[in-house]
């Protein structure tokens, strides 16, 4: 399984995943713990919110969580075939820790546009 999070620090779970540019990459390792597989720096035409083509960097995950997003760019993920979860954990390994055990994570804190 391949997971992205959005972190435009790359050391916590960010949110606004329609404008993100950085994302850490993570795959189960031998064991079945989160590995860190590779990093995502995107120029601005990048992020989700701006691009219109067809093949995109995050083309090939199977999830990505973040801090928050809207109803489009889940439905935009949707249909590339990636499952989005939202989520109020910051902590990267702990999120795909969660992920790849099947337990939920805490849901996002409420906001408005």
């Amino acid at each position: 399984m391949k997971i992205g999070v959005t972190s435009q620090n790359f050391r916590t779970v960010t949110g606004h995943a329609g404008k993100a540019r950085r994302f850490l990459l993570y795959e189960r390792d031998a064991s079945g713990n989160p590995m860190e597989s590779g990093r995502l720096d995107l120029p601005k035409d990048q992020s989700m919110h701006e691009f219109r083509g067809q093949d995109h960097p995050t083309d090939g995950l199977d999830v990505i969580i973040t801090g928050g997003c809207g109803q489009g760019f889940i439905s935009r993920m949707f249909s590339r075939g990636i499952r989005v979860i939202p989520t109020a954990e910051t902590d990267p390994v702990a999120a795909v820790r969660a992920v790849l055990a099947g337990d939920p994570l805490p849901p996002p804190e409420p906001h408005e546009h």
